[in-house]
């Protein structure tokens, strides 16, 4: 980690040092099967917010005519192919002018799954609501973020979430762990031309900035960690 020292962005940037680690497999060999050997290796780069918007409400695009991941298929585990699944419907939606698309379930096409590379999740009320899916990656984000929803007296609902449900939602947003939350201030369904509008003084809602605050806290050391998330590197 000390070869890395100087790539760490100086506090108060807002920006982070993001860790991956790789599993490729390297066996030599054709076919369709697991390889037989592996490399596995860490990468690091500095990186700012994942959205170029930062903290500011973006707007997004919900889309049928594509999957990201199947319900028995690898949805919950992070590998490149559902990423390479995503694509084109992503790019589409930037082209047509959102920052990124909401992917429903692959069965129905009648829940929320995926807000494109990041979780969802809605507040309504007092209550942070975010899908229950075996088809979307469990994001350590999110899971932070029920916690510290919960800590501040939040209910915390996981279940699934029909798209109409969404004109019920106070605030709507993506979180993931380069993004941390990324508010959404309007959802616009590609097949219908519904727009759910959210953010309506084109700001975050109270709830996901106290949300976004408290973990941006713990993460850069200016409130205690009571859950015991912080790991110091010396």
């Amino acid at each position: 980690m000390s070869l890395n020292k100087k790539y760490v962005p100086p506090y108060g940037e807002g920006a982070s040092l993001y860790i991956r680690p790789l599993l490729i497999g390297t066996g030599a060999q054709v076919g369709v099967k697991p390889a037989s050997e592996y490399l596995f290796l860490i990468f690091v780069g500095p990186v700012g917010p994942y959205f170029k918007e930062g903290f500011n409400p973006v707007k997004m695009q919900i889309v049928r005519d594509f999957d990201r991941a199947a319900p028995l298929g690898t949805g919950h585990i992070k590998v490149g192919g559902n990423y390479a699944a995503s694509l084109r419907a992503s790019e589409r939606a930037h082209q047509d002018g959102y920052a990124s698309c909401i992917f429903l379930d692959a069965r129905e096409k009648k829940y929320i799954d995926e807000a494109g590379p990041a979780n969802f999740f809605g507040i309504k009320g007092n209550t942070y609501v975010t899908p229950n899916s075996n088809s979307i990656l469990p994001s350590i984000t999110n899971m932070s973020l029920r916690e510290i929803a919960t800590d501040m007296g939040m209910k915390v609902e996981v279940r699934p979430i029909p798209v109409e449900e969404l004109a019920e939602f106070d605030e709507v947003g993506a979180c993931g762990t380069a993004a941390v939350i990324s508010p959404i201030c309007s959802i616009h369904d590609r097949n219908s031309g519904y727009v759910y509008q959210f953010c309506k003084d084109g700001k975050a809602g109270q709830k996901s900035i106290l949300l976004y605050n408290r973990l941006r806290d713990i993460q850069d050391g200016n409130a205690p960690d009571k859950f015991g998330w912080i790991t110091i590197v010396e």
